[in-house]
């Protein structure tokens, strides 16, 4: 028989009710039909907690989990989507991105509460993933054991989900059938997981109801801890040339370090990502492989613009022909046009032997110019005149050289505002501009700061011969705290340092990261201080230790705390006692209120 239904707020008011009959021991009660054998469900956040950071605005037609903006929407919808995806791409494409939008779901969950309860621990932490997707109305969560090694990174866990909203629309749809059906759900709990511990975790559905079975059964497990998870992996790649973190963490045999080295000198090329604006680039990428026309990678420095353009030649048909590079910032000004295209014999002194420049060497392959925002204005004619006529005079030369070469750009600057300035030639921005396509910084793909991290991890694990075991919680807490001004390479660079200084078997900690001086958040490396015992080292929201004029009862001291004690008495009184309602009015969590009012003693 179904249960009541009920109100977000009762649903909220008997969770209080239960959490305060538990008493100050704290003893674990089961919150909303949630079923956590030997796992506490009394840590925050709970089923209350979360709740409260749902608001409504009905007004003017948003909701909002937290900073998040979220809809209601018809399951019906949901399935008439499902139905037309299947039916006009194929199962197999419509499974990867459900998937994929699932995952980008479960990280953004994950991101919002680690935000909000930065001390809480990391079972807690990954419970209020089970109980998100409950309030979100996605399925009910019954957990049977979870387990997750700090130390090693080993996770494994299993689930049975129960009133999968996924299963009854595709029964309604398809019937029962052979295959597990809660792809939406099973990338949610990727996302989730992989997002909090930073490496990562796989989830499978062994069991489904729409495969016939009385409920449906979800396996997690890190992702070396399986033997086939690539079958698993290939519905998180948008594309056929995304890769993701080997599923071997440890390092592999290698006879002859030396040659390993040589013929490995960066990371193995391959493009992980799994985040939205990930995937929207690596559609336009395969969208313009196949033809001959120019692309411009503009990005910030260090988004990866000559990975994206190495793949673009290796999945377009000239990926049998050359594929030729040049940084145009590291050539001078004066050698330029002769490493462009060529040199003849006695062209100028020192000239002794004719050249190719690098369309010839490219010819019926790619031609790659990297920061091509710093040539100057005669480099930048004769390589509009190049590209014009498909063409090219080597210096000191009588005759003209026709070249088949496709040119791909990238810059780091806006060549629109160059052009405005005078600095770029417009006709050749127009040349360049053909198929634009933009590499966002990874301070906006925080998604997949977990699958790059383990990447890099595999990599120089197996590169320097280490078996690093992976990244403590408070590393990981800083890598998502980070504004990483340097994108990839940077961090590619902090994980090599970290498995560098890192112990083999032992966990990359944050005084291995950033160990030269990154410019952390201020509270990201704080003190949180106690009354009871010893100060302990923190992460984000860290309280700071209280001034010395403090009196013994809590109450506020130095002027900031003053007035932050009269502002945090006036929500409270305006909103007749409701914590909820004064969290709005200071643009705060309820969380944060709710501390604040307990640390100076306010009756609520």
């Amino acid at each position: 028989m179904p249960k009541k239904r009920i109100s977000l707020a009762e649903l909220a008011r008997i969770a209080n009710a239960r959490q305060a009959e538990a008493g100050p021991s704290g003893a674990p009660l089961p919150l909303a039909g949630f079923d956590a054998t030997n796992i506490s469900q009394a840590g925050h956040p709970t089923v209350a907690d979360l709740s409260e950071c749902l608001f409504f605005s009905p007004g003017d037609g948003r909701i909002w989990l937290q900073d998040h903006r979220m809809v209601l929407l018809h399951t019906e919808a949901m399935g008439s989507l499902r139905r037309e995806l299947i039916d006009s791409i194929g199962l197999d494409k419509a499974r990867g991105l459900l998937t994929r939008a699932g995952y980008v779901s479960g990280a953004r969950d994950a991101q919002m509460v680690r935000q909000q309860w930065p001390d809480a621990d990391p079972t807690s932490v990954a419970l209020a993933g089970t109980r998100l997707h409950a309030l979100e109305g996605m399925v009910k969560v019954e957990v049977v054991h979870v387990s997750y090694d700090a130390i090693s990174g080993a996770y494994d866990g299993e689930f049975l989900w129960h009133n999968a909203s996924e299963d009854d629309e595709h029964i309604a749809a398809y019937g029962v059938g052979g295959s597990p059906a809660c792809w939406m759900q099973v990338g949610y709990a990727t996302g989730y997981v992989s997002t909090l511990f930073g490496r990562l975790i796989v989830f499978r559905e062994v069991n489904c109801r729409s495969s016939g079975d009385a409920h449906c059964r979800v396996i997690g497990r890190s992702a070396e801890l399986w033997d086939d998870v690539q079958q698993d992996l290939r519905f998180l790649n948008v594309q056929s040339f995304v890769g993701t973190a080997s599923a071997d963490p440890q390092v592999a045999p290698i006879v002859d370090l030396k040659a390993y080295a040589a013929a490995n000198p960066g990371p193995d090329p391959t493009m992980v990502g799994a985040s939205s604006s990930f995937n929207a680039a690596c559609h336009m990428l395969r969208r313009v492989a196949p033809t001959t026309a120019t692309v411009l990678f503009t990005g910030e420095s260090g988004v990866g613009k000559e990975m994206f353009a190495s793949t673009l030649h290796r999945i377009s048909p000239r990926a049998d022909q050359p594929f030729v590079a040049i940084n145009c910032a590291a050539i001078p000004e004066t050698l330029m046009e002769s490493e462009l295209f060529g040199v003849e014999r006695g062209a100028y002194t020192g000239a002794g032997t004719s050249r190719a420049g690098r369309f010839e060497r490219a010819n019926g392959g790619t031609l790659f110019l990297d920061e091509v925002g710093t040539l100057s204005f005669v480099a930048q004619g004769k390589l509009l005149r190049a590209l014009q006529e498909g063409e090219v005079e080597r210096v000191g030369g009588s005759k003209t050289i026709p070249v088949d070469v496709r040119v791909i750009a990238a810059t780091n600057v806006d060549l629109r505002q160059a052009v405005r300035q005078g600095h770029f030639r417009e006709d050749l921005f127009f040349r360049l501009n053909v198929f634009p396509i933009h590499l966002p910084p990874l301070r906006d793909r925080r998604d997949d700061i977990p699958l790059l991290m383990s990447h890099f991890l595999t990599h120089y694990n197996r590169r320097h011969r280490r078996s690093v075991a992976g990244f403590s919680q408070a590393a990981v807490k800083a890598m998502y705290n980070y504004g990483f001004p340097g994108n990839i390479r940077e961090l590619q660079n902090l994980v090599e340092r970290g498995v560098i200084l890192v112990g083999d078997g032992e966990a990359i900690e944050v005084h291995h990261l950033f160990s030269s001086g990154e410019a952390l958040a201020q509270d990201v490396l704080s003190l949180a201080w106690r009354e009871d015992g010893p100060a302990t080292l923190n992460l984000r929201g860290a309280a700071k230790a209280p001034d010395e004029r403090t009196a013994a009862n809590g109450a506020p001291g130095g002027p900031l705390e003053q007035a932050e004690l009269a502002l945090l008495r006036q929500a409270i009184r305006r909103s007749g006692g409701n914590l909820s309602a004064a969290a709005r009015d200071l643009g705060v969590s309820r969380a944060t209120v709710a501390y604040r009012a307990k640390k100076f003693g306010l009756a609520v």
